[in-house]
């Protein structure tokens, strides 16, 4: 007879550790003796220097159960007061289709997908991409658009680096904001810019031409909400040779002008009132369109056109794909900018809608923004501007009484113009809400009626668009929601995601995402919040906020943390920004010397780039380790200038180097400040932190060790932590004063949270696992990182490793050898794991023709196995072409991946291996197979013929 269990036995046994985790007890004692250690404990021994490894437990407290922590966080969500809002400011109430919400924001078939770097098993949410850059190329009327940016604010940061580098007026450093752009705009613009030491004039937009400038920034509507016309302004800036950048609204774009017609060359603006919630910031997708000209300048990623080995139109990444990769501190900016998630909603949105839609939208808006300025107007209160899309700037004499009645009216009005209110109506307002807007600002007893008005009303006169858009066949074909939905399943099944098998990059953190950490984000009271509401309204958040980030300075050992970059390639960029506003205030603002390990994330030099330090490569030795002789002579030559290092722990290669004291020791001793990038903290949590090695800054992905999910290139967040020598010098917020020492300083995000309604999915992921789930989490991916490059050892190199012969949490494996020996590459190998249903690990990258593996805590050790056993067979299948028993351009591996057109082709017996191999290689594939619906892309030819619209449908069809 067994033991009774006892309440916390059985307690234990439910907890979400075991559900996070994958690989249950047995397998993980399976796997210890399969790599010659103990236990958790004494593996973690082996692979940790012991002078970091923690000796006091994190502050997180005991693992609370998924129900437990649920109901916490809606507590929390309760405390927000979601109030009808008419603030507008760039963030509008939506309507987020019931089919799209469901399908894809609540599908974990589109937002755990990894970013397309092999597009042959991404051509669903590549197309949708595709549509989204159609969609902005139709709007704006621009020949170019990117896969999406940040937000708006930073869409302008980069409209203004792209003029500054196309401009053909060299000798102005001198940018021209119009006093009627957004503020947060604005403050974005003026952080980006001092960094690049360019010159900052506010004013009136008709004074620009006055100026010598290299580019402009104009607002379209306003931010008061006029309609103005800027063809003579844009020829005066033409004249002398700058460029006229404009931010705009989508949905405005429906009925106004194109900025093309009067001669932009820059056109960006939030997508976010195309079906995404304002989620009390975001995270939103930006658009950004520009002339076929400036191509090459364009920041962020372009989906193109190319074709495969058949001929047949495939999609890809074009030109700029992992630029940060190969061009490094050169790169046009830091490509790890996307929200593609958010942007995949926004061109389903328009897909639904269609063009006929979309216009009924934006009409009904203008038409009830007009009911209510006529009612206004015949009360003598006329709004200040005399045309307008969805916005009226409204002068009123008794502010006091007008924000006391529209507190009583649960209303939010803009309250920051000077004498006036601003009111913005979207697609959510009624006809009601006309009458609810004169209550408020005339008091009761005016007598109007909207029927009344609405029947004889005239629209003010305003540049209208006299030109088509969105003509092409997708987004006129699927308006009910029977037709939407079997589209947006085709597009899903031609994408490989997490929920189908292990996605193995290294670096990347490819976990669970679970379930549970994901319903809140869909909660009205999270997602329905718009950022500039009164702080009293969003006391849930600001609990919620906090409480996360004194988790978080708990696990990073730092002291505070900033929680507005809203990507960790921001991240790096705001961590760098404090390091140099810190050596400022001491005097010492002339450093400007950046030490980056030869290894590092690309993404470093690229951030370093953005803040105008100039990058000296750090050379690693044989080992992959920080060569400390070139480190010591770099940081001595370069000590007066030395502003900080930027290293990555444990390393790009995926170890744990022993001498990262030192390095940071070495640093400060030469004045410097110690950044560490946080892309490997999944192998750190609980373990060790980069406060408690000597870091001075670092951000935290979380949308890679703390669970929130990749979406196909974003949404991600990428908050940093700081010891309070650098707290006072994070970003802060023009608009939204949250009461820290930094709010004064400059921002780097459209919203003071950035992408806050993401973060509670790291809260509930933090809460759920405790101390003990986090720390487990740590040593169990530690774990399953040696466990493969043990086996996976038994078939290729594995290129690095630290102390004891082991790795930290990744390992790269070494093809060169291979490749040397029988012709098959590194590309071979990743393509041919299409055929066995997975996601190729990253390739050639830290080094060149490898591939680096990072399996996380939560894959299964059977997963595992399935992975292992693929890459012995697909070595065994390079092999047979090295030796000669299939020719070398046509094998498996030339030829991968296989499609169903490959199976059904008559050609196919001419070649020496069976249908069978080609698909099905294993049993796991013939029990679940991922079709790949395309062959390989021809990269070259995609490059060399730029296509970045919506193809035809006779294209498929030939």
């Amino acid at each position: 007879m067994s033991t009774p269990r006892t309440l916390k036995q059985l307690d234990r046994s439910a907890e979400f550790i075991g559900r996070h985790i994958g690989p249950d007890a047995t397998e993980q004692q399976q796997m210890l003796a399969a790599i010659g250690a103990d236990s958790l404990d004494d593996l973690t021994a082996q692979i940790v220097p012991e002078d970091i490894r923690l000796t006091t437990e994190m502050s997180v407290g005991e693992p609370m159960a998924e129900v437990d922590a649920l109901a916490r966080l809606r507590a929390m969500a309760d405390k927000n007061e979601v109030r009808n809002n008419f603030i507008g400011m760039g963030y509008y109430g939506t309507r987020v289709p019931h089919v799209i919400q469901r399908n894809v924001l609540e599908n974990p078939g589109w937002y755990t997908a990894y970013t397309p770097y092999q597009p042959e098993i991404a051509q669903g949410r590549l197309e949708a991409i595709l549509n989204f850059q159609q969609l902005s190329m139709d709007l704006t009327g621009m020949a170019l658009a990117s896969a999406s940016l940040l937000d708006e604010a930073t869409a302008a940061a980069e409209a203004m680096a792209l003029a500054k580098r196309t401009s053909k007026n060299k000798k102005s450093d001198l940018f021209f904001v119009a006093d009627d752009v957004f503020p947060h705009t604005l403050d974005v613009v003026q952080t980006r810019a001092e960094q690049l030491g360019l010159e900052i004039v506010v004013g009136a937009a008709a004074d620009a031409a006055k100026h010598d400038v290299f580019g402009i920034l104009l607002q379209y509507p306003n931010q008061f909400g006029a309609i103005e016309t800027y063809q003579e302004l844009t020829d005066a800036i033409h004249a002398k040779k700058g460029l006229v950048c404009v931010a705009t609204d989508l949905m405005a774009l429906t009925r106004l002008q194109a900025p093309s017609q009067w001669g932009a060359d820059v056109v960006f603006g939030s997508a976010q009132r195309f079906g995404v919630p304002m989620g009390y910031g975001g995270p939103h997708a930006a658009f950004f369109a520009t002339r076929d000209a400036y191509k090459r300048s364009m920041p962020g990623r372009i989906i193109g056109v190319s074709k495969d080995t058949r001929g047949k139109p495939a999609l890809r990444m074009a030109m700029q794909t992992r630029e940060q990769h190969i061009r490094r501190e050169k790169a046009n900016s830091n490509i790890c900018t996307a929200q593609v998630l958010l942007a995949n909603m926004a061109s389903f949105y328009a897909v639904y809608h269609g063009p006929a839609g979309l216009k009924a939208i934006a009409e009904r808006i203008q038409r009830l923004t007009t009911v209510v300025a006529t009612g206004l107007a015949a009360k003598g209160l006329a709004p200040s501007n005399s045309n307008w899309f969805d916005t009226l700037t409204v002068p009123v004499s008794d502010a006091v009484a007008v924000q006391a009645r529209a507190d009583a009216a649960g209303i939010n009005l803009r309250t920051d113009i000077a004498g006036s209110v601003g009111i913005s109506l979207d697609e959510t307002h009624k006809a009601a809400d006309a009458a609810l807007l004169w209550d408020v600002l005339l008091g009761d007893g005016h007598g109007l009626s909207v029927d009344d008005i609405d029947a004889q009303l005239s629209t003010p006169a305003f540049p209208e668009r006299d030109t088509e858009f969105l003509q092409h066949a997708v987004f006129n074909r699927y308006h009910s929601e029977t037709e939407m939905l079997r589209y947006i399943r085709k597009l899903e099944g031609k994408d490989l995601a997490l929920n189908h098998s292990m996605i193995s990059l290294g670096s990347c953190t490819m976990k669970l995402n679970a379930t549970a950490e994901m319903m809140p984000v869909s909660w009205p009271e999270f997602a329905n919040m718009h950022p500039f509401c009164p702080q009293t309204q969003a006391q849930g958040y600001k609990e919620m906020v906090d409480s996360l980030a004194e988790y978080l300075v708990s696990i990073t050992g730092y002291d505070a943390m900033c929680m507005q970059p809203n990507s960790g390639a921001q991240g790096e960029y705001a961590g760098l920004l404090a390091i140099k506003k810190y050596q400022a205030s001491i005097g010492q603002g002339h450093r400007d010397i950046c030490l980056i390990p030869s290894s590092a994330h690309g993404t470093n030099p690229a951030s370093a780039m953005l803040t105008s330090l100039k990058v000296v490569v750090v050379a690693c030795d044989e080992s992959g380790n920080v060569d400390m002789a070139d480190l010591q002579a770099k940081a001595a030559e370069h000590s007066d200038n030395l502003s900080c290092i930027m290293a990555t722990y444990p390393s790009t290669h995926g170890v744990y180097e022993e001498q990262i004291r030192e390095i940071c020791d070495l640093i400060h001793q030469h004045g410097g400040q110690v950044y560490m990038d946080g892309a490997n903290m999944n192998a750190q949590v609980g373990v060790t932190s980069p406060g408690f090695i000597g870091s001075d800054v670092s951000h935290l992905n979380l949308h890679k060790t703390f669970a929130i999910p990749h979406g196909g290139g974003g949404p991600g967040m990428g908050p940093i932590g700081v010891k309070a020598h650098l707290a006072p010098f994070v970003a802060g917020h023009s608009v939204v004063k949250t009461g820290v020492a930094s709010e004064n300083n400059g921002a780097v995000s459209a919203a003071q949270y950035g992408s806050a309604s993401i973060l509670p999915i790291s809260w509930m992921y933090t809460v759920m696992l405790g101390n003990r789930g986090l720390t487990e989490s740590t040593q169990v991916a530690m774990l399953n990182g040696n466990y493969l490059a043990q086996e996976l050892g038994k078939h290729y190199p594995v290129l690095y490793t630290g102390r004891n012969n082991r790795v930290a949490h990744e390992c790269i494996i070494d093809l060169r050898p291979l490749k040397e020996a029988t012709g098959v590459t590194e590309m071979d190998i990743a393509k041919r794991l299409n055929d066995y249903g997975f996601h190729a690990p990253t390739m050639s990258f830290p080094v060149a023709g490898t591939l680096m593996v990072e399996p996380t805590e939560s894959e299964s050790k059977l997963e595992l196995d399935r992975f292992i056993e693929a890459m012995a067979m697909i070595r065994a299948e390079a092999d047979k072409v090295g030796r000669g028993e299939w020719p070398a351009d046509n094998n498996p591996l030339h030829n991968a991946p296989h499609t169903l057109d490959d199976i059904v082709d008559p050609s196919f017996d001419a070649r020496p291996y069976s249908r069978e191999l080609a698909v099905y290689p294993t049993a796991a594939t013939r029990d679940n197979k991922f079709w790949p619906t395309v062959n390989r892309i021809d990269d070259v030819f995609g490059d060399r013929n730029l296509f970045c619209a919506c193809v035809p449908m006779e294209a498929y069809q030939d």
